[in-house]
């Protein structure tokens, strides 16, 4: 999570221009995650996650997913437009992902939720066996 940290603050203090535009990569939490009961290896299945970009400045720039042995953390990135006029629209949005399970032990998902009161980051972990 440190990465995604360090990330996030690389970006946003060094916001690229296009054409005049201001953009900051953000990295935004998961609101909700549907997992199948069970993965099958060598194959190919899906989850889904769901998001809210916080206004119509904000946009989808891809999925942060990071693993480490058989952990995934998951979280969204988007792109915030600084010079863009806003309307404070929450805009819920669903992406499907799709997992190439090639491990045989046990993947575990860690969705990203935010951080706590004290700056900690807080996770919904869901565990999904492989058979």
């Amino acid at each position: 999570m440190k990465k995604l940290l360090l990330c996030t603050l690389i970006f946003g203090f060094l916001s690229c221009s296009l054409e005049g535009n201001r953009l900051a990569v953000k990295i935004l939490p998961i609101d909700e995650s549907e997992t199948p009961q069970s993965f099958t290896f060598n194959t190919v299945d899906t989850i889904k996650v769901k998001y809210s970009l916080p206004n119509t400045c904000h946009s989808y720039y891809g999925l942060y997913y990071q693993y480490k042995d058989t952990t995934r953390i998951v979280a969204v990135r988007a792109l915030e437009d600084l010079n863009a006029n806003c309307t404070q629209q929450v805009i819920q949005r669903e992406i499907e992902v799709p997992i190439q399970v090639r491990q045989r032990e046990d993947y575990v998902f860690k969705f990203w939720k935010g951080k706590d009161a004290t700056g900690k980051d807080e996770y919904e972990i869901k565990v999904v066996p492989v058979n």
